[in-house]
């Protein structure tokens, strides 16, 4: 069975002290994520049409840029911590657990830059490739 008391063979194995940090801000872009998609329908919908040249015109606003932008990265940010959770969870070896953590970093990282830059772009030139 081993040596010493039940208590000393479990010590060090406790909480690492980060689970409610990680779960609140879960929450949190889970509720910002709702408020800026009901933000996306509302302003979608009140819309007369839905042409390429007025929606660029429409996202050329900074009261449509800004919470663009903060949409996305409340997006990808709840992806990421999600996918983290997801990973520690299921995937058994640390190795590959490490690296697909790092994968997961650059894809939430890279696409919440893409779109931020593409918000931007439109929203500082009027123009959309």
């Amino acid at each position: 069975m081993g040596s010493g008391t039940n208590i000393g063979r479990v010590r060090g194995l406790g909480s690492a002290q980060e689970g409610a940090h990680h779960w609140i801000v879960q929450r949190v872009t889970a509720v910002g994520n709702l408020l800026l998609i009901f933000w996306l329908i509302f302003s979608l919908l009140r819309l007369p049409s839905y042409n390429h040249e007025l929606l660029v015109e429409w996202l050329s606003s900074p009261l449509v840029a800004v919470p663009m932008i903060l949409m996305l990265v409340s997006i990808f940010w709840h992806l990421r911590l999600g996918l983290q959770v997801l990973i520690e969870d299921y995937v058994p070896d640390h190795g590959v657990k490490f690296g697909l953590i790092i994968l997961l970093n650059f894809f939430a990282i890279g696409g919440a830059a893409l779109g931020i830059f593409s918000v931007a772009k439109i929203a500082f030139t009027g123009v959309a490739v």
